[in-house]
């Protein structure tokens, strides 16, 4: 295993705020669901996220740099050496007792810890409990389409440990939002819990929807003859197409709405709605026929939309 520090790319004394900067820097850029296929970049994902498990740790940065834990976070057998017989060979260790290395009466407890209940007490020769430490949390980013975040969707992401995992987003979920996958996160020691995996998703834009809240917004170029006499249109929704009416006389900034086409929120168990802004477009070429007829119509009948805007 490589070097934590050396992995992060952080010097020995870098704090801890440093030390995870580092991380969520290396993590985005180097994430399997950014590089897909990529197995070099997949091997540099999981390095980073086992270095992170050791130097995100207090506990076990401080093992690691007394040299107690290698980089993989196992025992390395530090200080085993002048120990070892009285736990490998002599049973309750009588030969070497007499040896005192500055522990006092607890020094046969302690390396029994470390020999992972190897030794007994001497006292009942009851056996020494494993060491137990709930597995780090991980934080992962998901990167969702538009309407897999509206109206819900499977995600497939890949764990640090190289795993993948189908995660449901929620109807509804929001730009930001973060979802706990318990038990997903690193391994527990000594029978612990392992920890959680938090997904942080971040929404894609759309081309043509904005979301507000619980309301979809869309903007949709009408025809002069639709604006003028109305008109039934097809109009896209986050769950297909519907028709629309078009009221004769319609205007650009005229808004129309759709009910319940809008975004569900699995929470509070209520969908919004769809608003539709028309914008009336001329045709690209504006021929004689038209133009002849528009000169003779506003003759005939003068009106001024800045007046009445407060404009003019």
């Amino acid at each position: 295993m490589k070097d934590p520090y050396s992995v992060l790319g952080v010097a020995r004394n870098a704090s801890a705020d440093e030390v995870k900067k580092a991380y969520r820097k290396l993590a985005k850029r180097l994430h399997p669901d950014l590089n897909p296929g990529d197995t070099k970049v997949e091997q540099q994902f999981k390095e980073v996220s086992q270095a992170y498990s050791i130097l995100g740790d207090p506990e076990k940065r401080k093992r690691f740099d007394k040299g107690e834990i290698d980089a993989s976070g196992q025992d390395t057998g530090w200080g085993k050496r002048g120990f070892y017989r009285t736990y490998a060979e002599s049973g309750e260790g009588a030969k070497y007792r007499n040896f005192d290395f500055g522990f006092g009466d607890d020094a046969e407890d302690i390396f029994a810890d470390l020999f992972r209940g190897g030794a007994r007490r001497r006292s009942g020769g009851t056996r020494r409990s494993t060491v137990r430490r709930r597995g780090a949390d991980v934080t992962y980013q998901a990167d969702v389409d538009f309407a897999e975040a509206a109206i819900g969707a499977k995600k497939r992401i890949v764990l640090a440990d190289g795993k993948a995992l189908d995660v449901t987003i929620p109807p509804g979920t929001e730009e930001g939002q973060t979802l706990r996958l318990k038990g997903k996160g690193m391994q527990g020691l000594g029978g612990a819990p392992d920890g959680d995996a938090y997904i942080e998703v971040h929404i894609k834009p759309h081309e043509l929807f904005v979301r507000e809240g619980n309301d979809i917004h869309l903007e949709i170029p009408i025809t002069l003859q639709e604006a003028i006499s109305g008109a039934a249109v097809e109009v896209p929704t986050l769950h297909g197409k519907v028709s629309m009416k078009i009221p004769a006389g319609a205007n650009s900034g005229s808004r129309l709405r759709l009910k319940g086409k809008g975004v569900t929120n699995s929470k509070a168990g209520e969908t919004g709605d769809q608003y539709v802004t028309m914008t009336v477009v001329l045709p690209e070429t504006i021929d004689d026929e038209l133009r002849d007829f528009i000169e003779r119509w506003g003759g005939n009948h003068p009106y001024d939309p800045r007046r009445k805007a407060g404009i003019t």
